[in-house]
């Protein structure tokens, strides 16, 4: 028998280069959404991803003859905006010892810090093998381009045990996620909290009726009579409240949401007589909501934590979802029911004296994540004690 044909690496400029169909044979349901080829070309194609925001895309795929095996997004990055993994003070490191740190190579989803899958690998091949070959196909392309480094952004913990293997250095940061213990309503969450704090969220949710709103969620069909300029004025709304928000997303991106990936998505609104106060855009795959983005016309007490954290959590409830992760930061989660979640990247430093002090660090930085689990769990104002749903 001969040998079988070795991987052919290919670099592209648009995923548009890649057959959208070669592509998402790839995806199982740790990728989705957010690798889908629809989402990465609603970026592309929408101008929100592109050179001129310093996003350069450079997608890795390795071919057998004309199949294609693995995958993965990639960007040439010229500074570390839109990827919530804050590694600036590693360009100044960097920058002490004589290196330039930009560009580097990044595998990850823009402006995107929800995990997930990071390097495909066709169904029926084994992925231990080409996550393998996906790792050093993009050491050898960033050398090759003389680029200071390669990194993977919320990555799924096993493809980083995988790329620790093969050389890279992992690190552990902490989101505030929701997840689903069997719980048949939303009641059935609230039973889990000591009194005072059931109460103080009972509070809470009454918020939105005394002011006069009325939330709901949009999905499917129903998202045909949604505005894609009222989501992009919501999603400026909060961006611009900070000196360092950008808008990257533009218009045309959320108008591509609603038309080309309308199943994945979904809105929340809050309406007083018909007119939009606040609302959330958020996306879902087969198993997890991702909050994605929120703003508001009017600000109220109470009314973001209804529609980016309340709201979404009694609709995964209904839809018997696993998990929900409303974005990164914000300990106000913990005492409203998002635990510590630990979240994995993987990063790889060419120049020995910055590869040292990163991988010095992440130790510290990891040591005192863990040592802070137990602390950050302690906060969230659960009971002590297994939970004990009501019997129906």
């Amino acid at each position: 028998m001969s040998d079988p044909l070795p991987p052919t690496l290919r670099i592209h400029r648009a995923i548009t280069e890649v057959p959208r169909e070669a592509w998402d044979t790839l995806l199982d349901d740790a990728a989705r959404p957010f690798l889908e080829w629809a989402f990465l070309a609603a970026l592309e194609e929408s101008g929100s991803v592109g050179p001129h925001v310093g996003w350069h895309p450079r997608h890795l795929t390795l071919w057998r003859g004309s199949r294609l095996v693995a995958a993965a997004p990639a960007y040439l990055k010229d500074d570390s905006h839109g990827e919530f993994i804050a590694d600036w003070s590693w360009a100044t490191v960097a920058e002490r010892l004589g290196v330039r740190y930009y560009p580097k190579l990044v595998l990850a989803v823009p402006f995107t810090p929800a995990t997930g899958r990071r390097l495909l690998v066709a169904p029926g091949e084994d992925r231990v093998v080409w996550e393998a070959e996906l790792a050093r196909a993009a050491q050898e392309y960033a050398r090759a381009e003389r680029l200071s480094s390669v990194h993977v952004h919320f990555s799924t913990e096993a493809e980083a045990t995988s790329l620790e293997a093969a050389g890279y250095a992992v690190r552990l940061c902490v989101q505030y996620q929701w997840r689903n213990l069997g719980y048949g309503s939303f009641e059935d969450f609230l039973a889990r909290f000591h009194t005072r704090r059931r109460n103080q969220l009972r509070r809470e949710l009454r918020a939105p009726a005394a002011q006069g709103l009325t939330l709901r969620t949009l999905r499917g069909d129903a998202l045909a009579g949604v505005d894609p300029d009222d989501l992009y004025r919501l999603y400026a709304s909060t961006v611009d409240k900070y000196p360092w928000g950008m808008r990257f997303l533009t218009p045309d991106f959320f108008a591509r949401m609603l038309s080309t990936f309308r199943n994945s998505c979904e809105v929340v609104e809050a309406r007083r007589d018909g007119r939009l106060v606040a609302g959330a855009f958020n996306l879902v795959g087969p198993r997890v909501l991702y909050g994605r983005y929120w703003g508001c016309f009017e600000e109220h007490p109470f009314l973001h934590f209804n529609v980016c954290l309340y709201h979404p959590v009694a609709e995964a409830i209904a839809l018997g979802l696993e998990r929900f992760e409303p974005g990164a930061g914000g300990e106000h989660k913990l005492t409203r029911g998002f635990e510590p979640s630990l979240t994995w990247s993987a990063h790889l430093l060419f120049h020995p004296g910055v590869d040292r002090a990163i991988r010095s660090f992440l130790e510290h930085e990891r040591a005192a994540v863990l040592a802070g689990l137990p602390r950050w769990r302690a906060e969230t104002g659960f009971k002590r004690g297994p939970l004990v749903l009501p019997t129906r």
